[in-house]
């Protein structure tokens, strides 16, 4: 199985559980909202790439004038239209394609959603496309330190590590999750700011 057959099989239901993640990542998933929190100003219009349910633009709804959700996963999609405000709108779509011309002021891509991506330069394209002010692009990825809560973490959701290198982790069942160093950030987002997050993780704002 390929990272879209296990997200299809409903992986991220258990994942956003609580009871299933390692103290670890409960912390990273709270420092998350923090830093959208710090980074987020109200009035303003974002996009979600790899939104999933859109837990992170539901938090967000108060103080956005649009928030757009995008994610290829057509049940995480209807869940999170279901969630959805007035001014939250949300798109089954390729995040290398995304049918949306107009300009935001943040395009996000958080909790290592973009560590199981494929396609990353084309994601960040696009992310460079619909938030064209430098700094406004804003992604969180884990790092390497993040390895032994992520085996913990997916051995909870039934996906047993099987290879582990220095770029990622793969599971007996298919499921490929990547960290990342600083230096490999950079080599593939160019010119960033990086900084911790919760111990196990980088937030980067390019």
């Amino acid at each position: 199985m390929a990272n879209d057959d296990v997200y299809a099989a409903g992986l991220l239901n258990r994942a956003l559980d609580p009871a299933t993640q390692p103290s670890e990542i409960q912390a990273f998933m709270r420092a998350e909202f923090d830093l959208l929190d710090d980074f987020i100003a109200a009035g303003t219009r974002v996009i979600d790439v790899g939104c999933g349910m859109g837990r992170h633009l539901v938090w967000l709804s108060a103080r956005l004038r649009l928030g757009i959700g995008v994610d290829y996963e057509r049940t995480y999609i209807t869940e999170a239209v279901h969630r959805a405000t007035a001014h939250l709108h949300f798109i089954t779509c390729d995040a290398t394609a995304i049918p949306v011309t107009a300009a935001f002021d943040y395009a996000i891509c958080l909790t290592n959603t973009w560590g199981t991506m494929s396609d990353k330069p084309g994601v960040l394209r696009e992310m460079r496309r619909l938030a064209p002010r430098p700094g406004s692009r804003l992604l969180s990825v884990f790092s390497e330190a993040s390895v032994g809560p992520r085996r913990e973490w997916y051995r909870q959701l039934g996906h047993v590590v099987t290879e582990e290198t220095g770029d990622y982790l793969l599971s007996g069942g298919g499921f490929r999750s990547e960290h990342f160093s600083e230096a490999r950030l950079r080599d593939l987002v160019g010119d960033c700011d990086i900084r911790p997050l919760a111990g196990i993780a980088h937030a980067v704002r390019f």
